[in-house]
């Protein structure tokens, strides 16, 4: 009841709108449901073994597998799946709305909701604490009780203002034709060549998408645009619901990116292009940190795959 409605800290981070901005960046409110007043959520033990819990004591391990076993019989729930797997299927075979559940890499109580939004795909936190789980403001006693949250498609929203309808579980279990090609051409391109030639390569997927202000090239004005970062591209648009880019960035050409304080302007960052130096502002220093982060680590990655290249290269 809303008695017992109280706003907390959401996993999904999002922020109340500032008063009067009429802004469509940052700050759309998250919508999950706050949960009930005066719970309070466990944490993991140390080797991940019983947890605590206000009230509730020790929780045996019993418990844990329990919920492990009710999670493994989920349509939707992928284990194991890796981040990076999640976002090449939910990009390649879902639609805005698909969701899957799937493990955690950093911690043994922690779960990810990883969404499909748009061109983009979003990760959220589902915390286990052992007697319940925990997503965004709602606290629900048992795994029946959270999936019939999500079979009543809740909408929830993202910090850099997106809202999603949660629509599409993404099966687990996907069928696939028994079709195989016959071999007709065979032969090797190349002699000499061992297996420490096969080195696997391939381009990291991590998406982000948000509204950002950009400094214009000749009139030194300042707009704001819609930005989508996917692959080694990072594209910007007039506006989130316009289809064709204004320019498409190629971050394998990007040298640098750093924060920037040489504008009027806060929160502002740029790229550093052979012909042109891009000045990016955020709504705060949070968003314009997340950007730079990821915009970083993808260019920590081009410089990796060419590195592997360039030794390859020389053998």
């Amino acid at each position: 009841s809303p008695a017992l409605q109280q706003q907390v800290a959401c996993s999904c981070r999002a922020s109340p709108p500032r008063p009067g901005s009429g802004e469509p960046g940052q700050g759309a409110p998250c919508l999950c449901l706050p949960f009930p007043q005066g719970v309070r959520m466990g944490k993991a033990a140390p080797g991940g073994g019983a947890k605590m819990s206000r009230g509730m004591g020790v929780l045996p391990e019993e418990q844990e597998e329990e919920a492990l076993e009710e999670l493994q019989s989920l349509g939707w729930y992928h284990d194991n799946l890796t981040r990076h797997a999640a976002e090449a299927l939910l990009l390649s075979n879902g639609c805005d709305g698909s969701y899957l559940l799937r493990k955690s890499n950093e911690r043994n109580d922690l779960y990810s909701l990883s969404v499909r939004a748009r061109d983009s795909v979003k990760h959220f936190h589902v915390e286990h604490t052992g007697s319940s789980f925990k997503f965004g403001f709602n606290e629900f006693p048992s795994l029946k009780e959270l999936v019939l949250h999500f079979a009543n498609q809740p909408l929830i929203g993202s910090e850099t203002g997106t809202l999603i309808v949660l629509k599409h579980p993404y099966p687990r279990k996907v069928e696939e034709p028994s079709i195989y090609e016959s071999v007709r051409v065979h032969t090797a391109m190349q002699t000499g060549k061992t297996e420490n030639d096969l080195v696997p390569n391939a381009p990291s997927l991590g998406t982000k998408e948000g509204y950002l202000i950009k400094q214009g090239k000749i009139v030194k004005n300042w707009k704001m645009r819609w930005f989508t970062l996917y692959r080694n591209e990072l594209k910007y648009f007039k506006d989130q619901m316009s289809t064709e880019p204004i320019r498409a960035l190629d971050l394998t050409e990007c040298s640098a990116v750093q924060f920037d304080y040489s504008q009027e302007r806060v929160n502002c960052f740029c790229l550093v292009f052979p012909l042109r130096t891009y000045y990016l502002c955020a709504k705060t220093g949070i968003e314009a940190d997340e950007w730079i982060k990821i915009l970083r680590w993808k260019l920590s990655q081009i410089k990796k795959q060419q590195d592997q290249r360039d030794a390859t290269s020389t053998l």
